[in-house]
């Protein structure tokens, strides 16, 4: 039987048609339109809009860590307590090291206190220490507990400037260390003083061991500031799984009187509106998924949500099973440290509030190549580009990340 040519021609083109039908039904399902991706096109340039800047390699340690002492060690303890939130548990440690390896004391493994009275928890319940002991091998000897002899309440107590020169620990603490035999550290901090050094000495590589690898989170902390991250990077399927994390907490602002009109000024904090439009001045459409440090939602930041309604909280992506122990207990250092971590980790970081926060934020950014830290100004001119809100710790590299980092 013959087969009509128009009949082939005809059936080619049903089977065309049915396929084409086929691969755009599919198409919808997996890549619905959307006015932010194209359905024509896959490509990683297609799946993320707004400014997000390309990070920095991971920089390597470039400090020399201490030889170990002769064996004239003494028979003295130095004793600290971690206090204020893990922004100030980076500097304390860093003192406490370099004044404990000076004296050729031993360091007993601090406590952890919170602003509260009675606020007390155990290294362990933050900081995993056998990670920390091993860090500190060979630097200085280190133990967990005073010895029984020893009494805490008869400790000279001596006061320690951040950021601790030898000059200072011969002139102000040795005397007392050798009269007393023992003495308990209180750490103050004249200013935030996070600048790099203009030359290189033993106390700063001492410095530098202790503030970027001694301290890294115990199991089950480390394990919500994971989930807590990848939840944030689930919900930000428009760019790419990034997120910005935003140091934002309305009782800080409050107290600050930051609650401004939604203009930009050169002052060293910002509300909640004047980020948002700070954050779309530069670049970031509403569909940007922003952290905030805040807790728990407040009012005062619905006008951030209407610029950007994913705008996230830690109560509304923590694990419900550790809400209780992490966000509901009346202590606020665990929710200090997952700040601090998520912060560190984000894609981007917006420092709404200035300070050591900020800074010590910044040098454990920059030590891992996450140099995308942008800080609100006023800038005349609407055609400021991003750069220009680079902060100055990454554009100057004047942190004193870069003096233990190359």
């Amino acid at each position: 039987m013959a087969v009509d040519p128009r009949q082939i021609v005809a059936g080619v083109l049903t089977v065309t048609m049915f396929v084409m039908l086929g691969n755009m039904i599919t198409r919808d399902h997996f890549y619905p339109v959307d006015s932010d991706i194209s359905i024509h096109s896959t490509s990683k340039q297609s799946l993320g809009t707004g400014p997000w800047m390309k990070g920095g390699e991971s920089l390597k340690p470039c400090w020399t860590k201490p030889v170990p002492q002769e064996a004239d060690q003494s028979e003295g303890f130095v004793t600290f307590s971690l206090t204020n939130g893990p922004e100030y548990h980076v500097s304390q440690i860093a003192d406490a090291v370099i004044v404990a390896r000076y004296l050729r004391a031993t360091l007993v493994i601090p406590d952890i206190r919170g602003s509260k009275p009675g606020d007390k928890r155990n290294f362990e319940d933050i900081y995993d220490v056998e990670h920390f002991v091993r860090s500190l091998d060979g630097v200085v000897k280190v133990t967990t507990t005073l010895p029984a002899e020893v009494s805490a309440r008869n400790l000279a107590v001596v006061k320690v400037p951040n950021r601790v020169s030898e000059e200072y620990i011969a002139e102000n603490i040795e005397p007392v260390f050798t009269s007393k035999g023992n003495i308990r550290l209180a750490t103050y901090f004249p200013s935030v003083n996070m600048k790099k050094t203009k030359e290189k000495s033993n106390v700063d590589s001492i410095a530098c061991m202790s503030m970027f690898g001694t301290l890294e989170l115990q199991p089950e902390v480390n394990e919500v500031v994971e989930s807590m991250v990848e939840r944030l990077r689930t919900l930000s399927t428009k760019s790419k799984g990034q997120f910005i994390a935003v140091d934002l907490r309305v009782d800080i602002l409050e107290k600050k009187s930051c609650q401004g009109d939604g203009a930009l000024k050169s002052k060293s904090c910002y509300g909640p509106e004047e980020i948002g439009m700070f954050l779309r001045k530069v670049g970031f459409n509403k569909d940007t998924t922003l952290y905030l440090t805040q807790s728990r939602w407040d009012s005062s930041l619905d006008a951030l949500k209407d610029l950007f309604p994913k705008t996230y909280t830690k109560e509304s992506i923590m694990p419900i099973d550790k809400k209780t122990k992490f966000l509901d207990s009346e202590s606020s250092e665990l929710e200090k440290v997952i700040d601090f971590y998520m912060c560190s980790e984000s894609d981007v970081f917006v420092p709404a509030i200035s300070g050591l926060f900020y800074a010590n934020v910044a040098g454990k950014r920059i030590a891992s190549g996450k140099t995308q830290i942008l800080v609100p100004a006023d800038i005349p001119g609407s055609s400021a580009a991003l750069t220009d809100y680079i902060s100055h710790y990454v554009s100057k590299k004047n942190h004193f990340a870069y003096s233990c980092f190359c």
